[in-house]
């Protein structure tokens, strides 16, 4: 396996206002691009919100009042961020990993299984429904399976930017008001570590994503002073 060179590893303690980090990654994928800045895993919460991709469709914004709603740029739909939430903002040279979207993407997925496995939750892909999901079938019963992290990413002159939401312990109540990712099946739904029964700080999910990051994408991360954003 190729070993590429440290990236950057931030951690944000409050809650970090989504344009903020907007504008931080867009300037980032900049300086990463026209500049030689290192590449950055950035581990943030989001206070509650919606945010919108470029295939979002209004009808599943089924409560537009509830929470503040974000155009995103990323692909896909609508998803939900808040507290108890990881997001890992993922800022990465894609050029010089292989220019292959597909492969990127992937292990982005096998970064969050990965993570999961830690925890002795399987996690797992399925077709046409993007994200992680677990099975919730009842032995005898009918099809259940719910996603438990999100996968959204944008690339600008092959650096990306965006990245994945592993849900550890979010309100739940709160992914009603869309329809998560355009999927209205009820036999899928949403779901947590908590709500499968693995109670788990911030702090032991960002110690499972680091080694599995550091095994699936075959860099060291760094740790470095988190972004100072401002609303």
């Amino acid at each position: 396996m190729q070993i590429f060179p440290p990236v950057e590893w931030a951690v944000s303690d409050a809650p970090v206002p989504y344009e903020a980090a907007l504008a931080f990654m867009e300037a980032r994928v900049r300086a990463i691009r026209e500049e030689n800045a290192p590449e950055l895993v950035w581990f943030l919460e989001h206070p509650p919100l919606y945010t919108a991709g470029t295939s979002a469709r209004i009808k599943d914004l089924k409560d537009p009042a509830r929470f503040p709603v974000f155009e995103a740029g990323r692909g896909g739909q609508y998803t939900y961020h808040g507290p108890g939430q990881r997001v890992a903002y993922v800022l990465l040279d894609v050029a010089a990993r292989g220019r292959d979207v597909r492969a990127f993407v992937a292990r982005l997925e096998a970064w969050i299984i990965a993570a999961l496995a830690a925890f002795n939750v399987e996690g797992g892909m399925r077709e046409g429904r993007v994200g992680v999901w677990v099975d919730r079938t009842e032995p005898g019963g009918p099809l259940r399976e719910d996603k438990i992290a999100a996968i959204g990413v944008r690339l600008r002159r092959w650096v990306s930017f965006h990245g994945i939401s592993l849900n550890v312990e979010p309100e739940l109540d709160h992914f009603t008001g869309i329809t998560p990712c355009g999927i209205e099946d009820p036999r899928y739904g949403v779901t947590s570590l908590a709500g499968l029964g693995r109670i788990i700080s911030m702090e032991e999910a960002d110690i499972a994503l680091k080694a599995a990051f550091e095994q699936v994408f075959a860099s060291q991360l760094l740790r470095v002073e988190a972004p100072l954003v401002t609303a």
